[in-house]
């Protein structure tokens, strides 16, 4: 969002200086802003009007004409892409530093909750690479599991998310290609009847797992809503899997087959335990050294398996932005 903010204002110098006027008769003109961020829901779903990342200008004076000038002045401002979008204005936008507001594909916001193995309740802003959250074994039974690194972490990013809630009372918030656990039916709960879809597929109906301390029960989907939200997290735990805010959820986005997923981070996961015993090796699973600054951005790991995967899989199966 200040990229975007600083691009804004050195455009509007360069309007200035472009077209001075000749005060007071005649006024300079000037950038007129006529849309930026949205949280109305107005745009598709992948759009950067969401992250604070976008506007749509024009000059003060109305005048059409001066619109291709104003497209140059934008590209000299330093907007990343400039689009002559409609007879009356410009889409100006720029890149993010976090390459999961890029993708909207697999994040929690900041304000979701975990539990923690020492019975205490953090957000996702407050946990660290070493904590261990309340998740999912392989065979549905709910165990502590090591957060060993998060895939994409971005503490002032913007994205759009999708708020699942449930007829007891819980909700969880991911964003549109994060898989969540769900069943279609409510009754006796099996691993085989446990299917991982993408946010954005969960219907009412529906059920999601709510994961209790030494247990996990089924609660109806109710209603799905949407909107946009601050914070992009995405920890990666041992399991493969994390509760948050009482709700089974996987850590994987973008592909939709959780076995594909798990097994490609199974390096990862090898790693993270053979590093415990080589404590002088400084090469780190994850990009986020809790003794220094978190840095911000896609774990480079993660990054490579999307960059493989477009090559390898089909559009039915890894999500491509």
């Amino acid at each position: 969002m200040n990229r975007c903010k600083d691009k804004l204002e050195a455009l509007a110098i360069k309007v200035m200086n472009q077209w001075p006027g000749s005060p007071p008769e005649t006024p300079p003109v000037k950038v007129r802003v006529k849309e930026a961020w949205d949280d109305n829901l107005l745009h598709g779903e992948t759009s950067l009007h969401y992250e604070g990342r976008a506007v749509d200008v024009a000059t003060s004076d109305r005048d059409r004409s001066k619109l291709g000038t104003l497209a140059r002045l934008a590209v000299e401002a330093g907007f990343d892409w400039v689009e002559y979008e409609s007879h009356g204005h410009i889409h100006c936008s720029v890149q993010s530093d976090s390459s999961a507001a890029i993708k909207n594909g697999g994040c929690f916001n900041g304000e979701s909750t975990v539990r923690l193995s020492d019975g205490k309740t953090r957000t996702m802003a407050e946990i660290q690479v070493g904590d261990h959250v309340m998740s999912m074994r392989s065979d549905g039974v709910i165990e502590y599991s090591e957060i060993i690194a998060f895939m994409d972490r971005d503490d002032n990013g913007y994205g759009l998310f999708y708020t699942l809630h449930t007829e007891t009372g819980e909700s969880i918030t991911l964003t549109a290609k994060h898989l969540v656990y769900i069943v279609n039916q409510n009754m006796s709960l099996t691993i085989d009847r446990m299917d991982a879809v993408f946010a954005e597929s969960v219907e009412e109906g529906q059920f999601l797992l709510i994961g209790e301390r030494d247990s996990i029960r089924l609660s109806q989907v109710t209603a799905v809503t949407v909107e946009t939200r601050r914070g992009i997290y995405a920890p990666l735990t041992k399991h493969g899997t994390i509760v948050v805010d009482d709700i089974v959820a996987s850590c994987y986005a973008f592909i939709d087959n959780i076995v594909i997923a798990h097994a490609a981070f199974a390096p990862m996961r090898a790693y993270h335990d053979i590093s415990q015993f080589l404590p002088s090796y400084t090469w780190s699973v994850d990009n986020n050294d809790t003794s220094v600054a978190t840095p911000t951005g896609m774990h480079w790991y993660a990054n490579v398996l999307y960059t493989v995967g477009r090559t390898l899989f089909s559009k039915d199966t890894l999500y491509v932005h």
